[in-house]
């Protein structure tokens, strides 16, 4: 996804990585059990002795150049087998190791080259079919298999956002290179990321049903190697097997440009007031006398927004009367940004809470054709004051 989760980041999905050859261990000897031993190369009745499996291995890896570190060590483990027991095959194990090694150095200079990002285009190129989670774009609704959005997942399945689905992406965030930042720094990232772009993607937050939350599919170690740069910001239920229904999309696309005109405004006042601090002011009131220089500020822009908009016959009055009250309210934040004292500031603070979400924006909205349902926020801000939308959203 504007809505935190209760208990930090819905863990995240993360593209897996590439795939990573035809072996998933060195083969085995195809001969079953050696000779050799004291008897040198032939075995103990004179047939000659076989040829040791691994060095075939080793040949055959560093041949395709593809997991170039187990062909190199298959040759190792040949060539000291060979030696031991008097086998056949030191020339492919040779070779294989030389073949290997030359194959680590490939890989090296591609990946500091910036040549995998290359690689991971052509990856993810082929994998952008029916199916595939790095075929999701902004607006895609998509299943999982396992209909949860926890834990890590390659497929995910398109479906209309029309009907019920697990996800809908809002977002496609393309992440600086360097090296990978670790699972909690792109946790972090994808939280201040997609938090923040979740409103321009369903900008009532008011129909935003109240078990809708932000889900991410954030990039692996392995896939990150491979030039896997993207974050996906996804909207996703957190009621236990819960689903979404229909798309949540409210942005220009949807909406008319009177309505984008409010919505702009009234989430510009909402951002700066969920930025509350967290101390109470008692503890820190310099910083809680700032934040209401910040809110008195955005809302003298957003009045200012609201005044110069030509509106739609039956919308006029409606909103201007919400502008009113906003006004009113900046004084009040203006009055607690000066605060001498805790008390004094916590009386202009609940004055200018008292217009949020009121009647005269339940008024305004109606005019307007958005919804009209007041949503409720848990406070856990600590304040101690203000109405129950003064803290963080939670769901």
């Amino acid at each position: 996804m504007s809505i935190p989760p209760p208990s930090g980041p819905q863990q995240p999905y993360g593209p897996p990585a590439p795939p990573h050859g035809p072996y998933a261990a060195g083969p085995s000897s195809p001969y079953g059990a050696s000779y050799g031993g004291a008897y040198g190369p032939y075995g103990p009745y004179g047939g000659q002795a076989p040829v040791n499996g691994l060095a075939i291995g080793s040949l055959v890896l560093g041949i395709l150049c593809f997991v170039p570190a187990v062909g190199l060590v298959l040759g190792l483990i040949a060539l000291a087998q060979i030696r031991r027991k008097g086998e056949r095959g030191k020339g492919m194990a040779i070779a294989g190791s030389v073949l290997s090694t030359v194959g680590l150095a490939l890989w090296a200079l591609t990946l500091s080259t910036g040549a995998a990002a290359d690689f991971w285009d052509g990856f993810k190129s082929a994998a952008n079919g029916d199916g595939s989670a790095f075929a999701l774009d902004k607006g895609d609704c998509f299943d999982t298999p396992s209909g949860t959005l926890e834990g890590e997942t390659f497929d995910a399945e398109k479906v209309p956002c029309s009907g019920t689905h697990d996800g809908e992406v809002f977002a496609v965030v393309t992440l600086p290179g360097g090296g990978y930042p670790g699972e909690d720094e792109l946790s972090r990232t994808a939280d201040d990321k997609c938090y923040a772009l979740s409103d321009g993607y369903a900008m009532d937050t008011w129909g935003v049903p109240e078990d809708v939350d932000v889900f991410y599919f954030i990039p692996t170690p392995q896939s990150w190697r491979f030039g896997d740069r993207e974050l996906t910001c996804l909207f996703g239920s957190t009621e236990k097997d819960g689903r979404l229904t229909g798309s949540l999309r409210g942005d220009a696309t949807t909406l008319d440009a009177d309505q984008v005109a409010f919505l702009n405004a009234v989430n510009a006042v909402d951002a700066v007031l969920y930025e509350e601090p967290e101390d109470h002011p008692d503890d820190d009131l310099a910083a809680s006398r700032a934040w209401a220089g910040d809110v008195q500020r955005v809302l003298g822009e957003q009045i200012t927004a609201l005044r110069g908009h030509r509106w739609p016959d039956g919308a006029g009055k409606p909103v201007a009367d919400l502008v009113e009250e906003m006004a009113d309210a900046r004084k009040e934040w203006a009055r607690a940004a000066a605060a001498k004292d805790s008390d004094t500031y916590f009386t202009h603070y609940e004055r200018g809470y008292a217009y949020v979400d009121g009647p005269t924006t339940v008024t305004a909205r109606e005019a307007l054709g958005l919804d009209t349902t007041v949503p409720f926020y848990e406070d856990d801000s600590g304040s101690g004051g203000g109405s129950e939308d003064a803290g963080d959203l939670q769901v």
